[in-house]
């Protein structure tokens, strides 16, 4: 088991009535992640945030062996902080080697594993961003900007722009499996260290399969609830 620890950021208390949950959720998914893989030590900082909407959890890694984790006192659910948890932790396996990436490319092949990983941990239906469906064009601008650095995360990711609202998800969970059914032996947790580069092939593919796009509109979301997760 790794050594891990949680910082509670709760110095006005916001915290309090539900810290020996937080902690008990976070053991949890560690136990059910290290069931799957090695996992190198790591921290979570955890700080109260009433404003994240639906699920009222957030987790991301921002940096080697960091976990953030944003949640609602309020709306606490222990089964949603597993979950956020253990999509957290994968990113985690990840960071050290090779990261989570910078370019759109690496970002992609992280995001879509990392959803892999959480169906292969806990089964059931995939989240409701990995499972936001493709609208045309998306797959043919990716392999485009597939290399680029600069790439708009918000446009990508979160729907502030003329993409679908957490399009990318949806092609990063598309992609993985793409890539798992032409690689005969492979799953998701043997795929943790691979190099983005890897995985452009299975985007070629969905980019010749593509067709012209075709503008998001605002209800085109998927109306299954959830704010998305914010893992660079």
């Amino acid at each position: 088991m790794p050594y891990w620890q949680v910082h509670f950021l709760n110095a006005r208390h916001a915290l309090t009535g539900v810290m020996p949950e937080v902690r008990a959720a976070v053991a949890e998914a560690v136990a059910l992640v290290a069931a799957h893989a090695d996992l190198p030590d790591f921290d979570v900082v955890v700080r109260a945030d009433e404003n994240i909407p639906d699920w009222g959890v957030l987790a991301h890694s921002p940096a080697p062996g960091v976990v953030e984790l944003a949640l609602s006192p309020s709306r606490f659910d222990s089964a949603l902080v597993v979950r956020r948890m253990v999509r957290a932790l994968f990113l985690i396996l990840r960071g050290d080697r090779p990261g989570y990436g910078r370019s759109l490319g690496e970002a992609l092949v992280s995001e879509g594993l990392a959803g892999h990983f959480v169906q292969a941990v806990l089964g059931g239906r995939p989240d409701p961003w990995d499972a936001t469906p493709l609208t045309a064009g998306v797959a043919k601008r990716a392999m485009t900007e597939w290399a680029w650095l600069d790439y708009d995360r918000t446009l990508w990711f979160e729907g502030r722009g003329n993409i679908r609202k957490w399009a990318g998800y949806g092609l990063a969970h598309r992609l993985v499996a793409e890539h798992l059914a032409r690689s005969e032996g492979a799953d998701v947790l043997s795929l943790a260290a691979v190099s983005a580069e890897a995985l452009r092939p299975a985007m070629r593919r969905l980019s010749g399969a593509d067709t012209d796009p075709v503008e998001a509109k605002d209800d085109d979301t998927p109306g299954q609830g959830g704010a998305a997760p914010v893992t660079s």
